[in-house]
């Protein structure tokens, strides 16, 4: 090819970029046009929309704050919604961060007052059904003897007190009756006119032995009998201590005994005993003489009731639980040892985690038997112990001031040894949020009581404080994971994208 053929050639190809060039800014300036909003579009957008165009730098996950976005969609590790973080010029402090009232929406932020209120803690426990141990009596032989009757021949016989239970023949006993008719015609035998220490030394002879065949087994009356009869008996009769039912039957007729041997257990089913393992969270409301609701499986539907009369002073190493027995009345017979309850207890918490009961106020309880309680001081009437305040077993008086300062239990975010709750800043031209610590008491239902931190009125976040806390993380300040502001972890550069 020659030069001129050359020149033919560069200048052909010259001519065809041209072109090129020429078509491709005619497609893009036209696309361009297509693309722009039209006047009407442009006059319908919504103002927060386009604020949060303005604002927004990227979208991230609450989850994974390292992802980041340059426009909204799917979390590529959890599937989950981006939200928009956003710049300002506002000057917020360094545990605060603003959000634009359309951000705010996207977050779905809900918040509340902080407030001072009485609040109900429900402790639900489980348990089972158990003999009231103060009602169960052991039926032993007191003499050595045989056992000639028994008059309850098998186990859950219902007995009155004072029904016959065994008949035993004893030599002991047979003995000890002579030496009472010995002594007795002895004493017959004295004459009047001999002194005063013989007449009472026969006296005390006579007495010395009643009293010995009484520690035997018999009741005055048999010993009453013995003595107008002049005649020993061969055979002891056994009466029941209490009335209830024959739970354990432990010897048969024609057995000898020794002095001691169980025989029966009998045991009064009208008044239980239920046992239930509370955790040791719930202690602090749980008190003596504390009403308990509980259900069980063979009576559907039906609440019974029980007050709580003993909690045991050591916890299960195994369990981490504590046990609790509560006084039951079953004069209808529908409850029975060994089942099983589900039970709960509402205990309303007043200021200091004291347990508010206005009906208790001012009244005197027995510690021992808690159903015992007078309106002034005094002694049980069952046991005898001296009775004390209910204030001084943890109840108080209902009165406001009394009323701890409580916040939802979604509020704060809770780590081993921190809690952080996102307070909304008041007077902020935008919604702007403070981080804080605060220090929190017990949880009472769906309550936190605060015990420090927080003041009366101050809103706080509810809902998307993990969202806030995120965003915190991304702008390296102070957040929950992150108490000092470190710089959080962008795992691969995910956020170059």
């Amino acid at each position: 090819m020659g030069n001129n053929g050359k020149k033919l050639w560069f200048r052909s190809t010259g001519i065809k970029i041209a072109l090129i060039a020429i078509i491709a800014f005619a497609a893009g300036f036209l696309i361009k046009s297509l693309l722009q909003p039209s006047p009407a579009e442009a006059e319908h957008k919504h103002p927060g929309e386009e604020a949060v165009q303005q604002e927004q730098k990227w979208w991230t996950c609450s989850m994974h704050p390292e992802i980041r976005r340059l426009e909204p969609g799917k979390c590529p590790k959890c599937f989950m919604d981006l939200i928009p973080v956003t710049s300002s010029a506002d000057d917020v402090g360094e545990r605060q961060i603003s959000f634009s009232e359309a951000a705010i929406k996207l977050m779905e932020i809900e918040t509340t007052a902080v407030e001072r209120k009485f609040v109900t803690a429900e402790i639900r426990m489980a348990g089972k059904i158990d003999y009231d141990e103060t009602r169960v009596k052991h039926i032993t032989a007191w003499v050595r003897g045989r056992i000639d009757r028994l008059y309850v021949d098998f186990t859950g016989v219902n007995v009155k007190k004072g029904d016959h239970m065994v008949y035993l023949y004893s030599g002991e006993l047979l003995g000890d009756q002579q030496a009472l008719l010995a002594a007795i015609a002895g004493a017959k035998n004295i004459k009047p006119e001999s002194s005063t220490l013989a007449t009472r030394l026969k006296s005390a002879n006579v007495e010395a032995v009643r009293t010995r065949l009484r520690l035997r087994g018999l009741t005055d009356k048999q010993i009453a009998e013995i003595e107008e009869s002049g005649k020993p008996v061969t055979h002891l009769t056994i009466y029941s201590p209490i009335g209830g039912t024959v739970i354990e039957k432990k010897a048969t007729e024609g057995m000898y005994v020794d002095e001691g041997t169980h025989i029966y257990t009998v045991t009064d089913l009208s008044h239980l005993w239920v046992k239930l393992d509370a955790y040791e969270s719930d202690l602090p409301w749980i008190q003596y003489g504390q009403e308990v609701e509980f259900t069980t499986e063979a009576n559907p539907g039906e609440v019974f009731k029980g007050k709580i009369s003993f909690r045991d002073p050591v916890l299960n190493a195994n369990t981490r639980t504590v046990k609790l027995r509560v006084n039951v009345d079953n004069t209808e017979g529908k409850l029975k040892p060994e089942m099983f309850v589900r039970a709960v207890v509402r205990s309303r918490v007043a200021g200091g985690g004291k347990i508010m009961a206005p009906e208790m106020a001012g009244k005197w309880i027995c510690p021992m038997h808690p159903a015992v309680v007078k309106t002034e001081a005094g002694n049980c009437n069952i046991c005898g112990m001296d009775l004390v305040t209910t204030e001084s077993l943890g109840y108080v008086v209902d009165t406001p001031k009394d009323a701890p300062m409580v916040i939802p239990a979604s509020a704060p975010l809770i780590t081993g040894t921190r809690a952080v709750v996102y307070v909304q800043v008041p007077g902020a031209r935008k919604p702007t949020y403070e981080g804080r610590e605060i220090v929190l008491g017990s949880r009472a239902g769906d309550y936190y009581i605060v015990k420090s931190g927080l003041a009366k009125g101050e809103i706080v976040v509810t809902n998307g404080n993990f969202k806030i806390d995120s965003a915190l993380q991304i702008q390296a300040k102070p957040s929950m994971m992150n108490p000092q502001g470190e710089k959080a972890p962008t795992g691969h550069g995910d956020h170059s994208r």
